[in-house]
């Protein structure tokens, strides 16, 4: 409930705070986020930028459906999107994977976007598993890894560098099931700038054009 109201408000401020902010023409700049509440701050200059943003994605290593190891290296330079799911699941998980779908259509051919779509069972979720998830949902991007890896791990990176339940999550351990229905997006530099309910699909459909914004900011 309260991430619900949480984000709907943020939704509101965010647009809000855009129309009263773009004048003379200028470009449309999405908030960061540096704190697990979810605070938005809105910079344009590179310096306020390196000052006042520090919290970026941490390094990682996972395996995706093809086998394939997928770093940090891999998104480096690149906007990526963040989900956390798990194939067994018959709640949230196939809703969110028919919307990121939405994304694959989108931005099938555009090796600059990015998604990763983290198992938190990955106990269960092996290579094989993830593979025959990727063909049932025809999930066929070459951008679009499903990850697996160490459970621990994956609960620390989906807490601590995606803070995929606000702050209600932050301190929990990985001994407490991490179950999230937020997609988040993530610029080039790592750093955090949306935050969008995976159960909706006008969140899909705004999270496109929020990265449309993005690769417009970098041009700018």
């Amino acid at each position: 409930m309260y991430q619900t109201v949480f984000l709907k408000i943020s939704r509101l401020l965010l647009i809000l705070t855009i129309f009263a902010c773009t004048d003379k023409g200028s470009e449309t700049h999405l908030p960061y986020y540096d704190t697990p509440d979810f605070t938005p701050v809105f910079l344009n200059s590179e310096d306020e930028i390196d000052a006042r943003v520090s919290h970026t994605i941490a390094p990682f290593s996972f395996t995706d459906q093809n086998g394939a190891i997928v770093t940090e290296k891999d998104i480096e330079g690149k906007i990526h999107i963040a989900n956390f799911i798990f194939t067994s699941c018959v709640s949230i998980c196939p809703v969110m994977t028919k919307h990121m779908k939405i994304l694959q259509t989108e931005f099938q051919n555009d090796t600059e976007v990015k998604m990763l779509s983290f198992s938190v069972t990955p106990w269960i979720d092996d290579v094989k598993r993830l593979h025959s998830f990727a063909e049932k949902n025809e999930i066929t991007s070459p951008n679009w890894h499903l990850l697996t890896g160490s459970k621990g791990t994956i609960y620390d990176l989906a807490r601590k560098s995606y803070f995929a339940e606000e702050d209600l999550g932050f301190t929990r351990d990985s001994s407490e099931f991490l179950h999230t229905e937020h997609i988040l997006l993530i610029d080039k530099t790592k750093r955090i700038r949306g935050i969008y309910n995976g159960t909706l699909q006008l969140e899909a459909e705004q999270l496109v054009k929020d990265i449309r914004i993005l690769q417009k900011e970098d041009d700018v």
